[in-house]
């Protein structure tokens, strides 16, 4: 019997499957359309196609049970709690404006009504200094007023300067589970113990928000499983790439705010490794939206700055991921104006593109694609999916007359829309970043995004593109490479005037064994890999640069690397540094990363001189142009294929388009490359 590793990444559109078997290494990868408001049929359904899932012994699982109910919001009620004085502090948010000269703009409304928020009496200083005890009276009383309302599902609490001492959270959290016996509680200090306490109360609101949402699913989840005899081990995706436990999931909830689309980072990172390749940016495009992020020098980007929307912070650590609302399942629509849109609004899974059948009548970018001959009407999902090619065109015929074009006219100027929005979130994350397009390789999966590699590579000046194997389904075969990861921080504020290495040196030990002991309560508890950094600034600035600093202890010989190192790295990034300023430390940060065995590739035949054998081919319209195309199948591409554009490679869950422009190799691993004739 062998113990397979399962991937399971739920989207908006398909929920994705991968299973690896050790012995053969063997990776077997399918789809089927996901059930929207029961995501848990559609996991169940697609696993029925394995087999005997009794010989799964790990499950890997993306899910976007919480990013959906933040968005949507359709989170729990929640009661937030604070130091009296503050329980505005999530209404006034911060004095910038998402629009300056908007006068109808409104400020974006938090996860949690006023009328549910409570103050109490305490206070501690900015040193952690008791200036006010906490009136246990007055909690009894906010606990009766919350037991009142009989619609509170969960409560947040975040008092002033817990991120020095946590003693007065830990109190009140006591106090609150004696007097809300089964309530659901988050504190500041265990989701994000830093300052600035607009952040930090807007993070655990969102914590609590959706803690008993995800609780509820992973309840059903096991029990589910239980009752398909799936007992094993099964690990649910952190938005830092990371992997936890169901119980652990229970605790933090917020840690999976971006889950299902961290497994195409982490897997691009591995093939980077595979082909060395320094510099990636990624471009994941689903049925309903595009993901992009970049992996520079073999490292992705974490970032803390992330918001659910303009304005509402969620400062967990996670992998720099922008998102745009731009998918196969996009909807093409005409405004006011009469200017042709895509997207944001997706026809989803249903009732999906019209070419779907299940209803659809507004043409999408996959039924674009169609009428322009990328995708085959006979060989959609291998086979597996009828496609209706007449519905489709009659839709985008109808949409055209009133642009006066025809469908395919109208259809080219989809595909064009598409591909800017997507270079749009390119430039995000490569130029605005201070990044030059012409170092990276662009790593084209989804199931839509390889039929945009070449496209995207001629507009945004990225001069090779790279689509891996099973690009349909590569964020689930990402999550089978991920490790089990805590990302711990803490605020402690000093400057390099007056710089405490004991201190420093006892903050990064607490974190440490924090983090140790996290990892090793879900049962990691060996191949450790510990990278510690500092994030730092000028005195006087605003905004931090994060400084590694892997030693085992900061010393009087190697502080003097830290100044140094900022300096270099904010001359790097903003284009100057000022020697002699003074520089204040502001939060310190480990990373505990806890090593999993993970599939080993498995290397193609060789061509040894053959040549690739096309299948078919047919007429496809590239540019306002038809061009006779040839379509090879993937699956007969060996190592040392060449092929030369215009081209089309058909897999069982997407299609990889080669441009008149350029060439096509395969590679060992069966990753292939496109680059310039």
């Amino acid at each position: 019997m062998s113990n397979y590793i399962s991937g399971i990444d739920v989207g908006g559109t398909f929920t994705d499957f991968v299973s690896f078997d050790p012995e053969t290494r063997e990776m077997k990868v399918w789809k089927n359309l996901t059930t929207p408001g029961h995501p848990i049929n559609g996991v169940l359904t697609g696993l029925s196609e394995f087999g005997n899932v009794e010989e799964i012994d790990q499950i890997r699982h993306g899910t976007t049970i919480a990013t959906n109910a933040i968005l949507e919001r359709k989170g729990a009620e929640i009661a937030y709690i604070t130091t009296k004085g503050f329980k505005d502090v999530p209404f006034i948010q911060r004095a910038n404006r998402k629009s300056h000269y908007d006068l109808s703009w409104i400020k974006p409304k938090p996860l949690v009504k006023r009328r549910n928020c409570f103050e109490i009496s305490e206070r501690l200083t900015h040193k952690g200094e008791t200036l006010a005890e906490i009136d246990v009276e007055e909690v009894k009383q906010v606990a009766e007023q919350i037991k009142e309302r009989g619609n509170i599902d969960a409560v947040a609490i975040s008092t002033l300067y817990s991120y020095v001492d946590p003693k007065h959270e830990e109190k009140l959290r006591s106090l609150l589970e004696e007097y809300l016996p089964g309530m659901p509680i988050s504190i500041s200090y265990d989701v994000l113990p830093k300052w600035k306490e607009y952040e930090r109360g807007s993070t655990v609101i969102a914590d609590a928000y959706i803690k008993p949402i995800v609780s509820s699913y992973l309840d059903q989840l096991s029990e589910r499983f239980q009752e398909k005899n799936i007992t094993k081990n099964v690990g649910i995706m952190k938005s830092n790439g990371g992997i936890m436990t169901l119980a652990a999931t229970r605790q933090a909830p917020i840690n999976t705010a971006v889950s299902g689309p961290t497994g195409g980072v982490v897997g691009a990172k591995r093939i980077a490794e595979q082909c060395n390749i320094d510099h990636l940016v990624t471009l994941d495009m689903g049925g309903t939206s595009t993901d992009v992020a970049i992996i520079k020098n073999g490292t992705e980007e974490l970032t803390t700055n992330f918001e659910i929307e303009w304005g509402i912070p969620i400062q967990v650590p996670m992998i720099d991921i922008r998102t745009i609302g731009a998918g196969g399942g996009s909807i093409a629509w005409i405004d006011n104006g009469g200017m042709l849109n895509v997207g944001p609004e997706s026809a989803g899974a249903d009732p999906g593109p019209v070419c779907y059948g299940r209803g659809g009548e507004n043409p999408t970018v996959t039924d674009a694609n169609l009428i322009l001959g990328r995708l085959s009407p006979d060989n959609f999902l291998g086979g597996s999916m009828e496609i209706d090619y007449d519905a489709a065109y009659q839709a985008l015929e109808r949409l055209g007359k009133k642009l006066n074009m025809s469908a395919e006219e109208t259809a080219d100027s989809i595909i064009k829309i598409a591909n800017n929005s997507m270079v749009g979130a390119l430039r995000m994350v490569l130029v605005e970043e201070g990044h030059d397009p012409r170092d990276f390789t662009l790593m084209n999966f989804g199931g839509a995004g390889p039929l945009h590699a070449s496209d995207l590579m001629e507009i945004a000046e990225i001069p090779r593109a790279l689509i891996p194997m099973h690009p349909g389904q590569f964020s689930a075969v990402g999550f089978m490479y991920s490790d089990a990861r805590v990302d711990l921080q803490r605020t402690v504020q000093m400057t390099s005037k007056k710089f405490d290495i004991a201190r420093a040196n006892e903050v990064f030990q607490q974190l440490k064994k924090a983090g140790l002991e996290d990892l090793s309560s879900q049962g990691y508890t060996d191949n450790y890999n510990i990278i510690t950094s500092i994030e730092m600034r000028y005195l006087g600035q605003n905004y931090e640069l994060d400084i590694p600093f892997n030693e085992e202890e900061i010393n009087e010989e190697n502080v003097q690397t830290i100044w140094n190192t900022f300096h270099s790295m904010h001359e790097e990034r903003f284009g100057f540094k000022i020697d002699g300023e003074v520089m204040e430390v502001v939060t310190f940060k480990v990373t505990i990363i806890s090593e999993t065995d993970k599939p080993a590739a498995k290397k193609i035949d060789r061509a040894n001189g053959s040549q690739a054998v096309p299948k078919d081919e047919r007429m496809v319209r590239f540019d306002r142009e038809s061009l006779m195309t040839t379509i090879y199948d993937r699956e007969t591409l060996l190592d040392g294929h060449e092929i030369v554009g215009p081209a089309i490679i058909e897999e069982n869950a997407s299609s990889t388009i080669v441009g008149p422009q350029h060439k096509l190799t395969v590679d060992s691993f069966g990753n292939m490359h496109i680059e310039k004739r």
